[in-house]
């Protein structure tokens, strides 16, 4: 009975189990949108896991430094055997035999003042936990523009895979009409023959096109962190570009934003206030240091031993000695005293010991390490400084970039898209003639290719342009979304 019912909750475990990723396949396989591609990414992307560690280090090196205004308070025990001659310290005796000693003791200290080295290091820290904070924000900026950017090579990649099916298809229905042709003697071979090669190097084009939304595809799963491609799809949004001007915004504004809200400018500036505060605790170096220390304790001795029954008075017996007339001279005698061993409780008690005092340390050489210490935080400190003019100098270079590239992308969309519906007139008028015979294969297959060529041009200015302006957006703090 009991073997049937564990049967039953192992069946069930897998039951739920198999439900469990059957949901979660469900769910990867539903198309995702731009904002749920985002957020998948950033919920499982090693490397933003990675710097979450990194800000608990941060945090755990801030909260230590903050311990350390504490006094410490330590805990010390021996058990220990003495062979051969030994003073014992509690008796301070000779002892030659086994002597046990024990020693217990509690010890306290405390730094009063180290040239506020420990109130710097504590507000070196804080600075170093904001910019790792400041730091994870720029890694997941960082993951969603390339998820954004693998988003929209797939709407691309499909766009250019359509584009190329289509092409084919009005390719693939002049070859049946010139098959007909052929057949009813209105036709030469040769123009078939120059069809279809026309049809074959468009499927070549498709097939090209398709592997490139394969790897659109496998650059997405990447980012999301997933194993495979299988089941991953996305919402495919109505991208519209009018002929309306760029950005109501200069490049110089969008950065003037920028500036003021981006994390890896946050995280350069912290990090320069914590280089700031590193040449402070250097230079505590070369104050002096007041701690105060405190003590208490005590132990028990093997060999500590006290008088039971003090010796008692006998008399006088001759000692061995005479005097100058020959008499013998006598002298008291004492029985010998009877000893035991101090119990351990009497022991402990009669040997507490207790001590405390101030010490002051005064630098006076240690072999230049304090200087150079300051020297190397001064450098450190002039290399943050370069670091976040650095950063600011990219970030004005890049949104120059995007601007750029967004005004160029709009001026080509246009222009490509001008140049399509010109191509697209042209081809029409060149597939009319070729069709009652007026111009050969040689034309209407160029024509036919200056139209794929003006069409993949116009796919590609488009999604450059919609790239370009989503940086753009990005950079004035705007969400990421069609």
């Amino acid at each position: 009975m009991k073997i049937k019912s564990l049967k039953f909750v192992c069946i069930l475990f897998l039951l739920v189990s198999l439900s469990v990723n059957a949901q979660e396949a469900v769910k990867i396989a539903q198309p995702m949108s731009l904002e749920a591609c985002i957020d998948y990414a950033l919920k499982n992307n090693i490397q933003i896991k990675q710097s979450e560690l990194s800000i608990e280090l941060a945090k755990v090196n801030l909260t230590q430094s903050e311990a350390n205004l504490l006094p410490s308070l330590n805990g010390n025990a021996s058990h220990s055997y003495n062979y051969g001659r030994t003073i014992d310290r509690f008796t301070n005796e000779f002892a030659t035999q086994k002597v046990l000693s024990q020693n217990l003791s509690l010890s306290s200290d405390v730094t009063l003042f180290n040239g506020f080295q420990t109130i710097n290091t504590i507000k070196q820290n804080q600075f170093g936990y904001l910019a790792s904070k400041y730091d994870i924000d720029k890694i997941k900026n960082d993951v969603s523009l390339n998820v954004a950017s693998a988003y929209l090579q797939i709407l691309f990649a499909l766009e250019n895979a359509e584009n190329a099916r289509n092409q084919m298809g009005i390719t693939n229905g002049q070859v049946e009409r010139t098959k007909k042709l052929l057949d009813a003697g209105a036709a030469a071979k040769g123009t078939l023959l120059d069809i279809q090669a026309q049809l074959a190097s468009e499927e070549l084009n498709f097939t090209t096109a398709q592997n490139q939304l394969d790897i659109a595809y496998l650059t997405l799963a990447q980012l999301l962190n997933l194993g495979t491609t299988d089941g991953i799809s996305i919402v495919k949004p109505v991208l519209t570009i009018g002929n309306e001007t760029l950005l109501t915004s200069t490049a110089n504004q969008i950065y003037a934003t920028a500036v003021t809200n981006l994390p890896e400018i946050k995280s350069a500036e912290y990090n320069l206030k914590k280089s700031e505060k590193a040449i402070d605790v250097a230079w505590g170096g070369l104050s002096p240091h007041l701690a105060f220390s405190a003590a208490y304790g005590s132990g028990y001795s093997g060999i500590s031993k006290r008088i039971v029954n003090p010796p008692q008075y006998l008399g006088y017996r001759p000692d061995g000695s005479f005097t100058s007339g020959l008499d013998t001279v006598y002298s008291p005698y004492f029985s010998d005293p009877t000893t035991e061993l101090i119990p351990f409780a009497d022991q402990y008690k009669n040997n507490l010991n207790k001590s405390f005092g101030f010490y002051l340390t005064v630098p006076i050489f240690n072999r230049f390490q304090t200087r150079t210490a300051i020297d190397r935080a001064r450098i450190q400190k002039l290399n943050a400084e370069l670091t976040v003019e650095s950063t600011k100098l990219q970030i004005q270079k890049s949104i120059q970039q995007a601007y750029a590239d967004a005004n160029g992308g709009l001026k080509k969309y246009n222009a490509s898209l001008k140049t399509v519906d010109a191509m697209k007139e042209s081809f029409k008028y060149t597939e009319q003639k070729f069709n009652v015979g007026m111009v050969n294969t040689i034309v209407y297959n160029d024509s036919k290719n200056k139209l794929i060529k003006a069409e993949n041009d116009l796919i590609q200015a488009k999604y450059e342009y919609v790239f370009k302006t989503k940086v753009l957006d990005f950079y004035l703090g705007k969400p990421l979304k069609f």
